[in-house]
């Protein structure tokens, strides 16, 4: 399996899954994940609620930019 720097926690039903099997499930987890896992679909899914201004900011650009941000 191929390392990677994350943290799953993956229940499963049944005892019978085999150690093959189970990491082959993850790896295609992980293969999943890594598509969907992008800065697009984080600004798809989130707002950023600006206090000082009473703003809810929802742009992509504007909160790709505030991400990167490093205070």
């Amino acid at each position: 399996m191929k390392t990677c720097n994350r943290d799953l926690l993956v229940l499963v039903e049944s005892e019978q899954m085999n150690e093959q099997s189970m990491e082959q499930e993850l790896e295609q987890l992980n293969d999943l994940l890594f598509h969907f896992e992008t800065i697009d679909s984080f600004c798809t899914a989130h707002e950023v609620f600006d206090i000082n201004r009473h703003k809810i900011l929802y742009r992509q650009d504007t909160m790709q930019k505030i991400i990167r941000e490093r205070n």
